[in-house]
């Protein structure tokens, strides 16, 4: 059981049914009246983020939430596939628990796959990943000095804005949290 009182941020626990995680939280002791805990914090499962107070005594029994490294090894229709490289079992994860930035993830690259009580709720692709460019633009001559960038397409086939030097066959770093080229890769 974890208390009010001593919320962190990161903490996970169980409300309603529910398992919520704490993005940010407040301690308030106003001058009249007994003091309380405003917290913001984001349902794990829909990601719905729901800001609410709790007195500092109220007691919510705490969830633990597991993060197991897997490869991704192919998709079949809806389902997407992880293997877990210790007890090679597959496990398929529907597309709709899929983050946007799983378009940057090619077959056999590791992803954490985040679960509650053995049910699945989110995958974590990798930070950082170097994929192949197999569609861009040739860049203009003259414009390489700015900031100017192109559209390329990824061997994932997702699409990304990449500075003009970027061509066909370069290997480039791409940051899927914010979906935004990094460097060219050597």
């Amino acid at each position: 059981m974890v208390l009010a009182g001593d919320f962190r941020n990161g903490l996970t626990f169980e409300m309603d049914g529910q398992v919520m995680q704490i993005i940010e939280f407040q301690h308030v002791k106003p001058g009249k009246g007994a003091a309380f805990v405003r917290t913001k914090m984001r349902n794990v499962i829909t990601g719905a983020v729901i800001e609410t107070t709790f007195n500092p005594t109220a007691k919510f029994p705490t969830a633990t939430v597991e993060r197991k490294d897997m490869q991704y090894s192919y998709k079949d229709g809806d389902l997407y596939y992880f293997m877990d490289m210790e007890s090679y079992e597959m496990v398929p994860v529907e597309s709709s628990k899929l983050p946007d930035s799983f378009k940057f993830v090619k077959e056999e690259m590791m992803c954490k796959l985040v679960s509650y009580k053995g049910n699945v709720f989110s995958v974590e692709p990798p930070i950082f990943v170097e994929l192949l460019v197999t569609k861009a633009e040739p860049g203009v001559k003259g414009n390489t000095a700015t900031n100017v960038t192109k559209p390329c397409t990824v061997e994932t086939g997702a699409e990304i804005k990449v500075p003009m030097f970027i061509n066909e066959g370069d290997t480039i770093r791409v940051d899927t949290r914010t979906s935004e080229y990094l460097e060219r890769v050597k």
